[in-house]
């Protein structure tokens, strides 16, 4: 691993440790590119706080914090300052009218809900439409050409059948390849043994062989960089054939 796009900070309120402390383990562990991706703040009109994500009033803080590290650090790593962010239809110009004030280079799609944060899709479910939604919203964001990658791609903890299960999936892989969109095979759901990397998920990859990377998604110092998770990251994409990319092309969200 050379590059990692996937890094939160305490901001988010589930991670711990400095930026600085991250930056240089990064460049203990090797990386060339290093970019900050904490949750995007969610200019709700009622006011609503995500639980899990940058307040707004935080949101200059870690502009200028990122940006500090990077001229400090210029000559020994590329430091990228960008955000994770889910595509909620109601709410996605006024996101972009929010951060579009700051000079960030990229956004990564986590869609962790659904609707306009109305339902989680990480829970265990069954629910064949549920599942649809997810695919119709990831694909409805991604083709507004706004994000670089699609983190956890394989979020969605469906229980029910496998018939479904690889009909929607199947529908969300093409629709990544038709985009060039990669898929982010995600080292803290390895580390942690949650229910993504997905095994079946990653077949269907197989099948189209879309492009993936590997993400730190990192919350806390140990995991920027964690050569135990990145080889074993780098070993599933091998078990299932896929194309592994080193770094990739930030697309730029302001155009």
């Amino acid at each position: 691993m050379i590059a990692n796009y996937h890094t939160h900070t305490y901001r988010c309120h589930h991670a711990d440790g400095s930026e600085r402390e991250y930056v240089e383990r990064a460049i203990q562990n090797g990386l060339k590119t290093f970019g900050f991706s904490d949750h995007v703040p969610m200019p709700f009109p009622d006011g609503h706080q995500s639980g899990f994500r940058v307040r707004i009033e935080a949101l200059e803080d870690y502009v200028r914090t990122v940006e500090q590290l990077r001229e400090e650090y210029k000559a020994d790593i590329d430091i990228l300052l960008g955000f994770e962010a889910e595509y909620y239809p109601a709410h996605f110009e006024d996101m972009l009218a929010l951060i579009g004030q700051y000079d960030y280079q990229y956004l990564l799609m986590g869609q962790h809900l659904i609707g306009n944060e109305e339902r989680a899709i990480g829970a265990p479910h069954d629910d064949p439409a549920l599942l649809r939604r997810y695919v119709d919203q990831v694909i409805e964001g991604l083709s507004t050409g706004k994000y670089t990658y699609l983190c956890h791609p394989d979020i969605p903890n469906f229980k029910g059948s496998d018939e479904d299960y690889e009909r929607e999936m199947t529908r969300l892989c093409r629709a990544c390849l038709t985009l060039d969109i990669p898929l982010e095979i995600n080292l803290l759901g390895l580390e942690e043994h949650r229910h993504y990397p997905s095994d079946r998920f990653f077949r269907i990859v197989s099948k189209i062989q879309n492009p993936v990377i590997l993400g730190c998604d990192a919350h806390h110092l140990p995991a920027v960089a964690n050569q135990a998770m990145i080889a074993e990251g780098e070993a599933f994409a091998t078990r299932y054939g896929l194309t592994l990319l080193d770094t990739v092309t930030l697309r730029n969200p302001k155009a």
